[in-house]
C-alpha cells in the first residue's frame, strides 16, 4: 500500500477540543487508512506538498478559511492541486476541500446564496452518480452532515454535478475521473454536527433561522460515510 496524503487547509472548531481527533483523523478511520501509510501536509502552516506523483491518492480537509479569502497558500494549494489532476492522481476534496478543488480547476467559488447550510441534510443524486465510481456506493437520496457558507458555484470546464441538496446545487462533482468534489463532511457524526449548528448560531440568527430545529434533525448518516470507505478501496485497486 501506498502513501494516502492528506492536505489538511483547517482544524476542527474550538468547542471540539476534547472530542479526539481532529479532520485528517476522521477521515483516515472513515478510509481505514493506516497512519503508517498517511502523510499529514498542513498547507496553512505553510508544509510544503510533495511530488503529486509521490502518493497513491489525496484528500483535502474541510477548514474555517474560506477560497475567497485569496491567501498565498489557497493559491499555491490549488495550483499544486491543477498539476495533480493534470497528472490523474486520484482526489477527494471535503467542504473547503471541494471548493478548492472546483477553484483550482477554474469553478467559482463564493457566498452561499442561500445562507448557511449546517446541520443533517437530504441529499438527492443526479442518475448520473450511479455510474460512478465512488457514488455509486450510495443510494439515490441519503442523509449528510454539513457546515459551509460557501459554495461552488459554478463548476470547473468538463466536471460533471452528481447531487444536490436544498441549499446547494452542488453536493458532489466529479472531474477528469478521478477528481471528486463533495460540499458534505461524510467524516462527521451526529456528536460533531451540534457543535457546528452552535457555531453557526448567532449568524443564522441574523438570517431569521432558529436552531432548534436544525439540531432536533441531526441523526446519523452511515450511508454518507461510505464515501470514504469506497475511495480507499478505489485507491488500493489496481486500474
Amino acid at each position: 500500500m501506498d502513501t494516502l496524503l492528506i492536505i489538511k487547509t483547517g482544524t476542527k472548531i474550538d468547542s471540539l477540543q476534547d472530542f479526539p481527533g481532529d479532520y485528517e483523523d476522521w477521515i483516515a478511520a472513515g478510509m481505514d487508512w493506516p497512519q503508517t501509510q498517511t502523510k499529514v501536509v498542513d498547507v496553512q502552516a505553510g508544509d510544503p506538498l510533495p511530488a503529486p506523483g509521490d502518493v497513491v491518492g489525496v484528500v483535502i480537509t474541510g477548514s474555517g478559511a474560506m477560497v475567497t479569502e485569496e491567501a498565498p497558500w489557497i493559491q499555491q494549494t490549488a495550483d499544486w492541486l491543477a498539476r495533480a489532476v493534470s497528472a490523474g492522481v486520484p482526489i477527494l476534496g471535503i467542504c473547503f476541500g471541494h471548493q478548492i478543488l472546483a477553484h483550482a480547476l477554474g469553478g467559482r467559488v463564493d457566498w452561499n446564496p442561500r445562507g448557511i447550510e449546517v446541520g443533517t441534510v437530504e441529499v438527492r443524486l443526479h442518475g448520473e452518480a450511479a455510474e460512478d465510481p465512488l457514488f455509486s456506493v450510495l443510494p439515490g437520496r441519503f442523509y449528510g452532515q454539513v457546515s459551509h457558507s460557501q459554495s461552488v458555484v459554478a463548476l470547473p470546464p468538463g466536471a460533471m454535478a452528481l447531487g444536490e441538496s436544498d441549499m446547494e446545487a452542488h453536493q458532489g462533482f466529479v472531474v477528469n475521473g478521478c477528481a471528486w468534489g463533495v460540499q458534505f463532511h461524510p467524516e462527521f457524526d451526529e456528536r460533531i454536527t451540534p457543535h457546528y449548528v452552535m457555531y453557526y448560531r448567532d449568524r443564522l440568527a441574523e438570517q431569521g433561522r432558529q436552531i432548534d430545529g436544525l439540531l432536533a434533525n441531526i441523526r446519523p448518516t452511515p450511508e454518507s460515510s461510505r464515501v470514504l470507505r469506497r475511495f480507499g478501496e478505489w485507491l488500493k485497486t489496481p486500474r
